[in-house]
């Protein structure tokens, strides 16, 4: 048994600096050990007090009679490291340190916890600043929180692991009011060691466990939390996670356009659908996406039932499922005819949906009959059952009523509970029908079973032959220089020539033929258009007058002349979109949108997170495409050509290789416009910028 699982089923537990007096906080780890029946050892420690609560107290961990599993160490910051450093000396497997005052406090308490570290060893230690964790499943409460006094916890198959204590308890009570049954719930707070990926890893191996539940404040250590998270994908374990934080955009100012799309947090949705996590929109998804879940159930597909004997609650379902892309059709010709068999007359809606039946809540006989038909149905993938008011005379005969029916499908079934009764709903959920409050929780927990079913484990690439670059320079790159690194990976680029006056522009123009693009060619300014350092649609003739003005435009807005300029193919007749990458503490993301200079306005883009080797495969950067608002534009929209998807994905392979055998090296790169011409015409990349350290 390694440390992690000591620490989650230990046989014996210290509790250093234990008090007498239950109803103080230093007080309360003894008291919850034996009020929850705890069937190890427990071992007090205070040098002032002889007993407590008929247990020996023993004066320091050096006067234990055996060494413990686990220690509870409820001394201040200023004294815990002491404790540790005892506790380590013994050979306690791990230590949970409830108190504050470490790095969440600045610099002092910063050093206080190298400290602690320091005299840990090679110790576990959860926290500090934790409220602990509680195994449910065996009735282990290790922690002092007032969020516990509760005569008994419900058990269940959702593991809860959080980075803020005071979440902990407000889940715990949450769940126990909802009926939902949780496994585990530990508490990682300031990660001094053990950290959100550790439990992870231990939830999975947990046989008690079937989905775990993440509150998450920042991942710290990326590389383990995406092991972790994809051997839970891989076991059939979902994880499902609130991260906070959303609201701050790409905090750092960035040289390209891809920087300030990115950001922070969207880095988080990359990691996530990387890793097969399931992202919690609101705090209510955290608790109602898992309990559906762990139903155990299989959604195949968007196509949900809606039984019902109230019309109103059941628009309301019907609503916000199409708002989320669900499908409510009507029943086929063979399931309206069964279902207009349970009941005649005219007052029954049964061949469409919303199916009301009406007084179905009153009648269980009728209410089993029009779900067993529905369940059997193949026009369904999910049924939704709208629980009314003429349901709170007998709840348990609706409830039994449906519970008899879940053997007979493996498809998701979960209600809506619409009258305000908590009761109701807490008693379906126990029964194994998930039960919600809101319309939307419904939703969010069929889109939370949907994602779990579609998301495939990511299959490795093979590497790539390595492009060789010679020696790079430092810093920003200018166009062509930007451009001609992307050529070598692949990335076919507009044909253009460098020049430095008016009679070489005008040569240039001739050359190119037609029409011609003028730009400035600058390392320094990246936003050419800002500064009015691109024309586009130039003659030969107007290109020599029209260079002299932008020099001048240019100097007088960004007080530098330029001396050397580009004169580039006009593209004419594709979809312009920007394809970037963005370097993160938590990876390496390929980002893909509209482009030109509306991408930040319009912020159309989807994100992937880069393999730990190699760049993108083939069906992720398709995927890419489709995700984007503007795909219609790509595939052919009214009448438009489609455009050449196949070059579309080459450049963006091509491109996250580059990425991928550049790493560190490369700070920023993007290219915006890319064209996508039409099909069998290929891709042009238009502008680049890369900056390299």
């Amino acid at each position: 048994m390694n440390s992690i699982n000591r620490l989650l089923q230990p046989r014996s537990v210290a509790v250093i600096g234990a008090s007498a007096d239950p109803t103080k906080t230093a007080g309360r780890p003894v008291a919850y050990l034996m009020k929850h029946s705890f069937g190890g050892k427990i071992y007090p420690v205070n040098p002032k007090v002889q007993e407590i609560a008929g247990l020996q107290c023993y004066p320091d961990v050096s006067s234990l009679p055996e060494t413990p599993d686990v220690a509870i160490v409820l001394l201040g910051a200023e004294r815990a490291h002491l404790a540790v450093r005892e506790l380590a000396a013994r050979g306690t497997a791990a230590a949970i340190v409830l108190a504050s005052g470490y790095t969440e406090t600045g610099e002092q308490g910063a050093r206080r916890q190298q400290q602690l570290m320091e005299a840990a060893g090679a110790m576990r230690i959860l926290g500090p600043n934790t409220i602990g964790l509680v195994n449910l499943t065996d009735n282990i409460v290790l922690s002092a929180t007032g969020a516990l006094e509760m005569e008994h916890f419900p058990k269940g198959s959702i593991g809860v692991v959080s980075q803020s204590g005071g979440i902990l308890g407000s889940l715990l009570s949450r769940a126990a009011a909802r009926g939902i049954g949780l496994s585990k719930l530990i508490s990682t707070s300031n990660e001094v060691d053990l950290e959100l990926a550790d439990f992870i890893d231990a939830l999975v191996d947990d046989e008690a466990t079937k989905v775990i539940a993440l509150y998450v404040e920042t991942v710290r250590n990326p590389g383990k939390f995406r092991a972790a998270a994809l051997k839970a994908a891989r076991a059939g374990k979902p994880i499902v996670a609130f991260k906070i934080g959303r609201s701050e955009a790409g905090a750092k100012a960035a040289v390209s356009h891809t920087g300030a799309l990115a950001g922070a947090d969207r880095m988080y949705d990359a990691l996530f659908r990387q890793c097969g996590v399931i992202r919690a929109q609101t705090f209510d998804d955290l608790l109602d996406i898992p309990v559906a879940l762990a139903s155990g159930r299989k959604l195949r597909g968007n196509r949900v039932a809606i039984l019902t004997s109230t019309g109103g609650a059941g628009t309301l379902v019907s609503d916000s499922l199409g708002v989320s892309g669900f499908d409510t059709p009507a029943p086929d010709a063979q399931t309206a005819a069964a279902l207009r068999a349970l009941q005649t007359g005219d007052h029954a809606a049964l061949d469409r949906n919303p199916i009301d039946v009406t007084l179905a809540g009153l009648q269980p006989d009728l209410l089993r009959s029009a779900i067993k038909i529905l369940l059997a149905s193949p026009s369904y993938d999910a049924l939704t059952i709208i629980v009314g008011s003429s349901s709170l005379a007998m709840p348990e005969l609706m409830a039994g009523a449906i519970e008899d029916c879940l053997p007979l499908s493996d498809k998701p079934v979960n209600a809506y509970v619409s009258p305000h009764a908590p009761d109701v709903a807490a008693l379906l959920t126990r029964r194994g029908v998930p039960a919600f409050a809101a319309a939307e929780s419904c939703t969010a927990a069929l889109g939370g079973m949907l994602q779990a079913a579609k998301w495939k484990a990511p299959e490795p690439q093979a590497a790539a032959a390595s492009v060789a670059v010679g020696e790079l320079p430092s810093g920003s790159l200018d166009e062509a220089q930007a451009k001609q690194l992307f050529a070598r990976f692949g990335v076919p680029c507009a044909r253009e020539i460098v020049v430095a006056t008016a009679s070489e522009a005008e040569r240039a123009a001739q050359e190119l033929g037609g029409r011609v693009v003028l730009k400035i060619l600058s390392g320094e300014i990246t936003h050419k258009s800002d500064v009015g350092g691109v024309a586009v649609n130039v003659t030969p003739e107007q290109i020599g007058s029209r260079l002299v003005d932008m020099a001048n435009e240019v100097e007088s807005k960004a007080q530098v002349r330029p001396n050397r300029f580009l004169v580039q193919e006009m593209v004419t007749g594709g979809t312009e979109l920007i394809l970037g990458m963005h370097r993160d503490p938590l990876g390496t993301a390929v980002l893909l949108g509209m482009g030109g200079i509306t991408a930040e306005l319009f912020k159309d883009t989807t994100m992937r997170l880069l393999p730990v080797e190699g760049g993108l495969s083939r069906e992720e950067a398709l995927g890419m495409a489709q995700e984007l608002k503007t795909w219609p534009l790509l595939d052919g929209f009214r009448g438009r050509p489609k455009a050449d998807i196949e070059a579309l994905v080459d450049i963006i392979v091509a491109f996250s290789r580059m990425a991928a055998q550049l790493g560190e090296r490369l700070v920023e790169a993007e290219i915006n416009p890319v064209f996508v011409l039409p099909q069998g015409r290929g891709v042009r990349a238009a502008d680049g910028v890369v900056v390299l350290s």
